[in-house]
Protein backbone atom coordinates (compact mmCIF):
# COMPACT_ATOMS: atom_id res chain seq x y z
CA UNK A 1 0.00 0.00 0.00
CA UNK A 2 3.37 2.40 0.01
CA UNK A 3 2.76 3.44 3.63
CA UNK A 4 6.83 4.06 4.00
CA UNK A 5 8.57 7.39 2.74
CA UNK A 6 12.16 7.63 2.44
CA UNK A 7 15.65 5.82 2.04
CA UNK A 8 17.29 6.08 4.85
CA UNK A 9 15.19 8.49 7.41
CA UNK A 10 12.16 5.92 6.77
CA UNK A 11 8.91 7.09 7.97
CA UNK A 12 6.11 4.54 8.39
CA UNK A 13 2.60 6.02 9.29
CA UNK A 14 -0.41 4.02 10.21
CA UNK A 15 -4.09 4.29 11.53
CA UNK A 16 -7.37 5.43 10.23
CA UNK A 17 -9.59 8.73 10.27
CA UNK A 18 -12.24 7.48 12.97
CA UNK A 19 -9.69 4.80 14.44
CA UNK A 20 -8.46 4.08 17.70
CA UNK A 21 -5.27 6.04 16.76
CA UNK A 22 -3.05 7.37 14.34
CA UNK A 23 1.04 7.24 14.27
CA UNK A 24 4.49 6.89 12.79
CA UNK A 25 7.55 5.00 12.98
CA UNK A 26 10.87 6.33 12.43
CA UNK A 27 13.99 4.19 11.26
CA UNK A 28 17.10 5.23 10.52
CA UNK A 29 17.13 8.90 12.65
CA UNK A 30 20.71 9.14 13.53
CA UNK A 31 21.41 8.33 17.77
CA UNK A 32 22.83 11.08 20.54
CA UNK A 33 19.84 13.58 18.78
CA UNK A 34 18.08 15.54 21.77
CA UNK A 35 13.89 15.41 20.67
CA UNK A 36 11.31 15.45 23.24
CA UNK A 37 7.71 15.36 22.80
CA UNK A 38 7.21 19.08 23.27
CA UNK A 39 9.58 19.64 20.04
CA UNK A 40 6.88 17.47 18.35
CA UNK A 41 4.10 19.20 19.60
CA UNK A 42 4.83 22.68 18.54
CA UNK A 43 3.72 21.43 15.20
CA UNK A 44 1.21 19.21 15.70
CA UNK A 45 -0.54 22.30 17.22
CA UNK A 46 -0.59 24.55 14.51
CA UNK A 47 -2.13 21.16 12.23
CA UNK A 48 -4.34 20.59 14.39
CA UNK A 49 -8.32 20.29 14.03
CA UNK A 50 -10.98 23.30 15.35
CA UNK A 51 -8.18 25.97 15.77
CA UNK A 52 -10.22 28.57 13.91
CA UNK A 53 -13.59 28.87 12.41
CA UNK A 54 -11.92 28.43 9.01
CA UNK A 55 -11.50 24.75 9.73
CA UNK A 56 -12.92 21.56 10.97
CA UNK A 57 -15.03 21.58 13.77
CA UNK A 58 -13.49 18.43 14.75
CA UNK A 59 -11.93 18.59 18.06
CA UNK A 60 -8.41 16.64 18.62
CA UNK A 61 -5.88 17.84 20.92
CA UNK A 62 -3.36 15.85 19.05
CA UNK A 63 -1.00 14.93 22.22
CA UNK A 64 2.11 12.96 20.67
CA UNK A 65 3.83 10.15 22.89
CA UNK A 66 6.99 8.76 21.92
CA UNK A 67 6.72 5.29 22.33
CA UNK A 68 10.03 3.63 21.80
CA UNK A 69 13.41 5.22 20.15
CA UNK A 70 14.30 7.86 23.02
CA UNK A 71 15.58 7.76 26.56
CA UNK A 72 16.07 10.94 28.80
CA UNK A 73 15.22 12.72 25.55
CA UNK A 74 17.58 11.48 23.53
CA UNK A 75 17.85 9.45 20.38
CA UNK A 76 19.30 6.15 20.50
CA UNK A 77 19.43 5.11 16.65
CA UNK A 78 16.65 2.74 17.12
CA UNK A 79 13.10 2.66 15.85
CA UNK A 80 10.90 6.23 17.06
CA UNK A 81 7.08 5.33 17.48
CA UNK A 82 5.07 8.10 18.26
CA UNK A 83 1.33 7.35 18.97
CA UNK A 84 -1.86 10.02 18.09
CA UNK A 85 -4.66 8.98 19.96
CA UNK A 86 -7.85 9.69 18.05
CA UNK A 87 -10.32 10.90 20.70
CA UNK A 88 -13.05 12.84 18.62
CA UNK A 89 -14.32 10.34 16.28
CA UNK A 90 -18.08 9.63 14.88
CA UNK A 91 -18.14 6.73 12.84
CA UNK A 92 -21.68 6.98 12.43
CA UNK A 93 -21.71 10.27 10.43
CA UNK A 94 -20.69 8.07 7.59
CA UNK A 95 -23.07 4.88 7.97
CA UNK A 96 -25.72 5.61 4.87
CA UNK A 97 -22.33 6.18 2.72
CA UNK A 98 -21.10 2.63 3.00
CA UNK A 99 -22.73 1.96 -0.84
CA UNK A 100 -21.86 5.44 -2.20
CA UNK A 101 -19.05 6.56 -3.65
CA UNK A 102 -18.96 10.23 -2.92
CA UNK A 103 -17.53 12.69 -5.59
CA UNK A 104 -14.09 13.33 -5.91
CA UNK A 105 -13.40 11.15 -2.73
CA UNK A 106 -10.97 8.28 -2.49
CA UNK A 107 -14.15 5.60 -1.79
CA UNK A 108 -14.47 4.54 -5.61
CA UNK A 109 -10.52 4.05 -6.41
CA UNK A 110 -9.96 2.35 -2.92
CA UNK A 111 -12.65 -0.34 -2.93
CA UNK A 112 -11.52 -0.84 -6.74
CA UNK A 113 -7.97 -1.83 -5.83
CA UNK A 114 -8.22 -3.04 -2.76
CA UNK A 115 -12.08 -4.52 -2.81
CA UNK A 116 -12.40 -2.75 0.73
CA UNK A 117 -13.25 0.38 2.16
CA UNK A 118 -12.75 2.12 5.76
CA UNK A 119 -16.27 2.07 7.27
CA UNK A 120 -15.99 6.10 8.73
CA UNK A 121 -14.21 8.86 6.52
CA UNK A 122 -11.52 8.66 4.51
CA UNK A 123 -9.76 5.61 6.26
CA UNK A 124 -6.06 6.07 5.05
CA UNK A 125 -6.97 8.75 2.49
CA UNK A 126 -8.19 11.27 4.65
CA UNK A 127 -6.19 14.13 5.67
CA UNK A 128 -6.30 12.96 9.24
CA UNK A 129 -3.34 10.59 8.14
CA UNK A 130 -0.80 14.20 7.88
CA UNK A 131 -0.59 14.65 11.22
CA UNK A 132 1.48 11.50 11.43
CA UNK A 133 3.48 12.93 9.07
CA UNK A 134 3.68 15.95 10.95
CA UNK A 135 5.31 14.28 14.00
CA UNK A 136 7.72 12.82 12.13
CA UNK A 137 8.36 15.95 9.88
CA UNK A 138 9.05 17.58 13.45
CA UNK A 139 11.44 14.85 14.54
CA UNK A 140 13.35 15.69 10.53
CA UNK A 141 13.34 19.34 11.58
CA UNK A 142 15.15 18.79 14.45
CA UNK A 143 17.63 17.13 12.91
CA UNK A 144 18.06 19.64 10.17
CA UNK A 145 18.30 22.73 12.81
CA UNK A 146 21.42 20.42 14.53
CA UNK A 147 22.64 19.58 11.51
CA UNK A 148 22.61 22.45 9.22
CA UNK A 149 20.46 25.32 10.61
CA UNK A 150 17.71 24.99 8.10
CA UNK A 151 14.87 26.29 8.46
CA UNK A 152 11.76 26.20 6.42
CA UNK A 153 8.84 27.97 6.36
CA UNK A 154 5.54 28.11 4.44
CA UNK A 155 2.25 30.35 3.77
CA UNK A 156 -0.54 30.41 2.22
CA UNK A 157 0.22 32.23 -1.13
CA UNK A 158 -3.54 32.24 -2.74
CA UNK A 159 -7.05 30.91 -1.92
CA UNK A 160 -9.79 30.95 -4.60
CA UNK A 161 -8.68 34.31 -6.52
CA UNK A 162 -7.39 35.76 -4.20
CA UNK A 163 -3.68 35.85 -4.21
CA UNK A 164 -0.27 37.27 -2.88
CA UNK A 165 2.67 37.45 -4.72
CA UNK A 166 5.33 39.71 -2.49
CA UNK A 167 8.28 41.75 -3.49
CA UNK A 168 10.57 39.71 -0.77
CA UNK A 169 10.06 36.78 1.40
CA UNK A 170 13.41 37.42 3.14
CA UNK A 171 11.49 38.53 6.46
CA UNK A 172 8.68 35.58 6.63
CA UNK A 173 8.89 33.75 9.62
CA UNK A 174 6.33 31.08 10.98
CA UNK A 175 5.84 33.51 13.38
CA UNK A 176 4.65 35.72 10.86
CA UNK A 177 2.34 33.50 9.27
CA UNK A 178 0.68 32.19 11.97
CA UNK A 179 -0.44 36.06 13.23
CA UNK A 180 -3.34 35.17 10.14
CA UNK A 181 -6.22 32.67 10.94
CA UNK A 182 -4.86 32.08 6.95
CA UNK A 183 -1.53 32.09 7.63
CA UNK A 184 -1.04 34.21 4.98
CA UNK A 185 1.51 37.07 6.13
CA UNK A 186 -0.02 39.72 4.00
CA UNK A 187 -2.98 41.39 6.52
CA UNK A 188 -4.89 42.88 3.93
CA UNK A 189 -4.39 40.04 1.91
CA UNK A 190 -5.04 37.49 4.94
CA UNK A 191 -8.68 39.66 5.23
CA UNK A 192 -9.98 39.04 1.64
CA UNK A 193 -9.21 35.35 2.26
CA UNK A 194 -11.03 34.98 5.22
CA UNK A 195 -13.95 35.92 3.54
CA UNK A 196 -13.87 34.48 0.99
CA UNK A 197 -13.34 31.40 2.77
CA UNK A 198 -16.37 32.16 5.21
CA UNK A 199 -18.82 32.96 2.06
CA UNK A 200 -17.64 28.98 0.90
CA UNK A 201 -18.48 27.98 4.36
CA UNK A 202 -21.81 29.69 4.68
CA UNK A 203 -22.24 27.79 0.94
CA UNK A 204 -22.03 24.66 2.56
CA UNK A 205 -19.23 24.66 0.06
CA UNK A 206 -14.98 25.00 -0.11
CA UNK A 207 -12.04 26.66 -1.81
CA UNK A 208 -8.68 25.73 -3.16
CA UNK A 209 -5.36 27.81 -3.32
CA UNK A 210 -1.55 27.46 -3.09
CA UNK A 211 0.84 27.55 -0.54
CA UNK A 212 4.18 28.70 -1.12
CA UNK A 213 7.69 27.52 1.25
CA UNK A 214 11.15 28.48 1.55
CA UNK A 215 14.32 26.13 2.87
CA UNK A 216 16.62 28.46 3.96
CA UNK A 217 20.48 27.37 4.99
CA UNK A 218 20.11 24.11 2.33
CA UNK A 219 23.69 23.03 1.58
CA UNK A 220 24.64 22.69 -2.23
CA UNK A 221 25.06 19.22 -3.53
CA UNK A 222 21.39 17.00 -2.43
CA UNK A 223 20.09 15.32 -4.92
CA UNK A 224 21.44 13.11 -7.81
CA UNK A 225 21.00 14.03 -11.62
CA UNK A 226 18.70 11.73 -13.22
CA UNK A 227 15.63 10.04 -11.67
CA UNK A 228 16.66 11.29 -7.66
CA UNK A 229 16.32 14.81 -8.75
CA UNK A 230 15.66 16.95 -5.59
CA UNK A 231 12.95 18.60 -7.02
CA UNK A 232 11.84 15.38 -8.11
CA UNK A 233 11.33 13.88 -4.39
CA UNK A 234 10.08 17.35 -3.69
CA UNK A 235 7.30 17.30 -6.07
CA UNK A 236 6.40 13.47 -5.49
CA UNK A 237 6.48 13.83 -1.31
CA UNK A 238 4.09 16.94 -2.31
CA UNK A 239 1.76 15.40 -4.42
CA UNK A 240 1.51 12.33 -1.62
CA UNK A 241 -0.49 15.27 0.91
CA UNK A 242 -4.30 14.20 0.60
CA UNK A 243 -5.72 16.79 -2.22
CA UNK A 244 -2.06 18.27 -3.47
CA UNK A 245 -3.12 18.60 -7.37
CA UNK A 246 0.65 20.75 -8.65
CA UNK A 247 3.60 21.65 -7.72
CA UNK A 248 6.36 23.64 -8.98
CA UNK A 249 9.52 24.72 -8.29
CA UNK A 250 11.32 28.42 -8.53
CA UNK A 251 9.15 30.29 -11.04
CA UNK A 252 7.45 27.04 -12.21
CA UNK A 253 4.84 27.37 -14.89
CA UNK A 254 5.90 30.94 -15.26
CA UNK A 255 9.51 30.31 -15.90
CA UNK A 256 8.05 28.59 -19.21
CA UNK A 257 6.79 32.02 -20.63
CA UNK A 258 9.54 33.45 -20.15
CA UNK A 259 12.89 33.50 -22.53
CA UNK A 260 15.91 31.81 -21.54
CA UNK A 261 18.05 35.09 -21.65
CA UNK A 262 15.55 36.38 -18.41
CA UNK A 263 15.28 33.27 -16.61
CA UNK A 264 18.66 32.56 -16.43
CA UNK A 265 20.30 32.71 -13.02
CA UNK A 266 23.44 34.64 -13.80
CA UNK A 267 26.58 33.09 -11.33
CA UNK A 268 27.62 35.41 -9.13
CA UNK A 269 30.25 35.76 -6.26
CA UNK A 270 28.93 36.00 -2.85
CA UNK A 271 31.02 35.95 0.15
CA UNK A 272 33.24 33.02 0.32
CA UNK A 273 31.17 31.03 -2.12
CA UNK A 274 29.44 31.03 -5.54
CA UNK A 275 26.22 31.84 -6.04
CA UNK A 276 23.32 33.53 -8.33
CA UNK A 277 21.99 36.66 -8.60
CA UNK A 278 18.31 35.21 -9.19
CA UNK A 279 16.77 32.40 -8.06
CA UNK A 280 14.65 31.19 -10.37
CA UNK A 281 15.58 27.95 -10.58
CA UNK A 282 14.79 27.04 -7.12
CA UNK A 283 17.88 26.96 -5.27
CA UNK A 284 17.88 23.66 -7.34
CA UNK A 285 19.83 23.07 -11.18
CA UNK A 286 20.20 19.69 -13.04
CA UNK A 287 18.63 18.34 -9.91
CA UNK A 288 20.83 19.31 -7.19
CA UNK A 289 20.86 22.12 -4.58
CA UNK A 290 23.51 24.88 -5.48
CA UNK A 291 23.15 26.31 -2.00
CA UNK A 292 20.31 28.78 -2.73
CA UNK A 293 17.14 29.02 -0.98
CA UNK A 294 15.02 26.24 -2.42
CA UNK A 295 11.12 27.63 -2.88
CA UNK A 296 8.50 26.13 -4.81
CA UNK A 297 4.71 26.51 -4.57
CA UNK A 298 2.05 23.69 -3.97
CA UNK A 299 -1.88 23.81 -5.17
CA UNK A 300 -4.34 21.78 -3.22
CA UNK A 301 -8.05 21.00 -4.70
CA UNK A 302 -10.88 22.28 -3.22
CA UNK A 303 -12.13 19.96 0.13
CA UNK A 304 -14.06 17.08 -1.49
CA UNK A 305 -17.00 16.80 1.43
CA UNK A 306 -19.15 19.47 1.21
CA UNK A 307 -23.05 20.46 2.33
CA UNK A 308 -24.74 20.40 -0.44
CA UNK A 309 -26.43 17.84 -2.63
CA UNK A 310 -24.68 15.68 -5.20
CA UNK A 311 -26.14 13.77 -8.16
CA UNK A 312 -23.95 10.36 -8.05
CA UNK A 313 -24.69 6.88 -8.13
CA UNK A 314 -24.52 4.03 -5.70
CA UNK A 315 -21.88 0.60 -5.98
CA UNK A 316 -24.62 -0.83 -8.32
CA UNK A 317 -24.56 2.14 -10.49
CA UNK A 318 -28.15 3.40 -9.28
CA UNK A 319 -28.28 7.16 -9.68
CA UNK A 320 -29.16 8.93 -6.56
CA UNK A 321 -28.55 12.26 -4.72
CA UNK A 322 -26.12 12.64 -2.30
CA UNK A 323 -27.77 14.72 0.38
CA UNK A 324 -25.40 17.53 2.21
CA UNK A 325 -22.30 15.84 4.32
CA UNK A 326 -23.08 15.40 8.15
CA UNK A 327 -19.51 14.98 8.84
CA UNK A 328 -17.15 17.81 9.94
CA UNK A 329 -14.21 19.25 7.43
CA UNK A 330 -12.17 22.41 6.43
CA UNK A 331 -13.99 24.31 3.71
CA UNK A 332 -10.47 24.90 2.67
CA UNK A 333 -7.38 22.95 3.64
CA UNK A 334 -4.58 25.36 2.93
CA UNK A 335 -4.17 26.82 6.48
CA UNK A 336 -4.02 23.20 8.43
CA UNK A 337 -1.88 22.19 5.12
CA UNK A 338 0.66 24.81 5.58
CA UNK A 339 2.90 22.55 8.61
CA UNK A 340 2.32 19.50 6.23
CA UNK A 341 4.71 21.07 3.59
CA UNK A 342 6.93 21.98 5.68
CA UNK A 343 7.20 18.45 7.69
CA UNK A 344 7.43 16.83 3.99
CA UNK A 345 10.04 19.19 2.63
CA UNK A 346 11.63 18.06 5.68
CA UNK A 347 11.47 14.71 5.74
CA UNK A 348 12.37 14.75 2.06
CA UNK A 349 15.50 16.97 2.83
CA UNK A 350 16.99 15.06 6.37
CA UNK A 351 16.95 11.70 3.59
CA UNK A 352 19.03 13.28 1.02
CA UNK A 353 21.66 14.62 3.56
CA UNK A 354 21.83 11.22 5.37
CA UNK A 355 22.24 10.22 1.87
CA UNK A 356 25.09 12.14 0.74
CA UNK A 357 26.58 11.88 4.24
CA UNK A 358 26.49 15.51 5.11
CA UNK A 359 25.69 14.65 8.84
CA UNK A 360 28.56 13.49 12.03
Amino acid sequence: MGNTFGKIFRVTTFGESHGAAIGAVIDGCPPRLPLSENDIQAQMNRRRPGQSAYTTARKESDRVRILSGVEKSITLGSPIMILIENEDTRANDYEELQNIPRPSHADFTYRLKYGVTSTSGGGRASARETAARVAAGAVAEKFLKLSHNIQITAWVSAIEDVEWEPDSIAHITREIVDKSPVRCPEPTISARMEKAVAKAKNDGDSVGGIISCICRNVPAGLGEPVFDKAHALLGAAMLSIPACRAFEIGDGIEGSRMRGSVHNDLFVKKENRIGTETNRSGGIQGGITNGEDVFFRVAFKPTATIRIEQKTVDYDGNEITLPPSKGRHDPCVLPRAVPVVESMAALVLADLILQAGMYK
